[in-house]
């Protein structure tokens, strides 16, 4: 989440994860799919982590704790309202994720993953449909300043808008091969992992990656 007045209560919005067949709930279950993915692909030995936006942490914490390479993840989990930052660390303490840290922060700001970068795996959920099309072409193209090489990015958007319609031809741009693309008209979801062919660039410290408007 990132800093801004009159936005929606994000505590509140957690709740309809749990709820079985909502839409919330069946995207998480795609974006966890697609997070032991792209665990099974990377390269043996540690995974290094961004979560942007991260909230309470639930797709990344879920799958670290059930999959074979969960202790592999390494990471950073940016997210501005500290009650959310604050499940997700007590998650982690709960399961002894060893590695994974919370920062309370203004995810739409790259000073926030100073120390975290590169990443192997980068989570940009429930942004890019709370952002400006421009925001997101922005962000896409910055994504590469916080990748290593060969990185997995995982995004979720609805599938609707010039948004969503351009969203290919900047992560190609980028840098990036899209792998999976999951599209769900009836509950207005997509979720999308892609992979860094292009080379990884430097980290910009000071930069605004994205401003929420809602």
């Amino acid at each position: 989440m990132s800093e801004a007045d009159g936005l929606r209560d994000y505590r509140q919005w957690h709740d309809d994860y749990d709820e079985p067949g909502s839409r919330l709930h069946l995207r998480l279950l795609v974006v966890q799919d697609l997070i032991a993915r792209a665990l099974d692909e990377l390269p043996p030995g540690p995974v290094r982590l961004i979560s942007v936006c991260a909230g309470q942490g639930r797709d990344i914490l879920t799958v670290a704790r059930r999959h074979r390479r969960g202790p592999d993840v390494r990471g950073l989990l940016v997210e501005l309202d500290p009650e959310n930052a604050s499940r997700a660390e007590a998650d982690i303490a709960a399961h002894h994720l060893e590695g994974i840290d919370v920062r309370v922060g203004d995810a739409g700001a790259t000073d926030a993953y100073a120390g975290a970068v590169p990443a192997d795996l980068v989570l940009v959920c429930g942004v890019f449909g709370n952002v400006s099309d421009d925001d997101i072409e922005g962000t896409v193209m910055r994504l590469p300043t916080l990748c290593a090489p060969g990185a997995r990015v995982i995004w979720t958007r609805y599938p609707s808008g010039e948004g969503f319609a351009l969203l290919p031809a900047w992560l190609e741009a980028a840098g990036f091969e899209i792998e999976s693309l999951v599209t769900c008209e009836r509950e207005s979801f997509s979720v999308g992992l892609a992979r860094l062919e292009g080379p990884p660039m430097p980290f910009r410290p000071g930069e605004r990656l994205f401003t929420f408007f809602r």
